[in-house]
C-alpha cells in the first residue's frame, strides 16, 4: 500500500526522468508487458512488474495518460530556504518564481516545466496553501520536476524578506499595476510572485514587493491562466 510520503508517477517522460534522478528513491515500476524491454538497464529488474492494462489503470487517476508505465516512488524532499539562499549566493544574475495560493497541481506542473525551460533558479511555494507532489503535477511537468529545486516554506512573507536580505528584488505580478513588465530592468537577482487567478497575491505578500508589474494583455481578456502567465513572465525575464 502507498504511504503518504510516496507518489505514483505516470507517463514516459515523468517516469524515465525519475529513474534517471539519483535523488529519487524508486519503490517499484509497474508497466504493460510491451514496455518491459525499455525499462531494462534503468532499474533493478526485481522492481519491474508487468501487468495487464486494467491493473495498471487501477493505480492511476481516471483517464490518466500513462503511456504504459507508472512508478511508485518516495517524494522528493526539495530544498530549504537556507539551501536556496546558498545557491543564490553563487550567482550574480538569477531569477526564481514564487507562487502564492496557486493550488491546481497541473498548473504547478506546467509552471515547473516553464521554470526549467527558462532557467529559473527554483520555485518557492507556501507549504500550507500548495498541493503536495502528485502524479498529475509530475505528468504536467514532463520530467522537469526532477531537475528544478522546489522550496516549500512555512511563511511566504518571511521567506521573501529573507530573500531580500540576500539581494533579491521582489516583483509582484498584478493585472492592475501601472508598470509594464517589459520596462523591468533585467539582471541581478529577481524573485517574481504569481498569485492565484481568482484573488491574486494576499495583502501581506504584496506588501513585501519592491514593485508590482503587469502583462500587457488585451482589455477584452480579464486574465491569463496562471501557468500561461508564468511562461510569458519567465520568457520576458530571459529576453535581452
Amino acid at each position: 500500500m502507498q504511504n503518504k510520503n510516496q507518489v505514483v508517477i505516470y507517463g514516459r517522460h515523468a517516469v524515465f526522468a525519475a529513474l534517471d534522478n539519483p535523488q529519487r528513491r524508486i519503490i517499484k515500476v509497474v508497466c504493460l508487458k510491451e514496455n518491459v524491454a525499455e525499462l531494462r538497464g534503468r532499474i533493478d529488474e526485481k522492481k519491474i512488474f508487468a501487468v495487464e492494462r486494467r491493473e495498471l489503470e487501477k493505480m492511476l487517476p481516471r483517464e490518466a495518460v500513462h503511456q504504459g508505465v507508472a512508478a511508485v516512488a518516495e517524494m522528493l524532499s526539495g530544498i530549504s530556504p537556507e539551501e536556496l539562499c546558498e545557491k543564490a549566493r553563487e550567482k550574480k544574475d538569477c531569477h526564481l518564481l514564487v507562487l502564492d495560493q496557486v493550488t491546481d497541481p497541473q498548473n504547478i506542473g506546467a509552471i515547473i516545466r516553464s521554470c526549467a525551460a527558462f532557467g529559473a533558479l527554483a520555485l518557492v511555494v507556501q507549504d500550507k496553501n500548495s498541493p503536495q507532489e502528485s502524479g498529475a503535477m509530475l505528468k504536467a511537468a514532463a520530467g522537469t520536476f526532477e531537475r528544478l529545486p522546489v522550496c516549500r516554506v512555512t511563511n511566504l512573507s518571511r521567506a521573501l524578506e529573507k530573500l531580500k536580505k540576500e539581494g533579491f528584488w521582489v516583483v509582484g505580478m498584478d493585472g492592475y499595476a501601472k508598470t509594464d513588465i517589459s520596462t523591468l530592468q533585467k539582471g541581478g537577482k529577481l524573485a517574481v510572485i504569481m498569485g492565484s487567478e481568482g484573488t491574486g497575491m494576499r495583502r501581506l505578500v504584496e506588501e513585501t514587493c519592491d514593485l508590482t508589474v503587469r502583462l500587457p494583455i488585451s482589455p477584452e481578456v480579464e486574465s491569463l491562466n496562471v501557468s500561461t502567465a508564468a511562461a510569458v513572465v519567465l520568457y520576458e525575464l530571459n529576453r535581452k
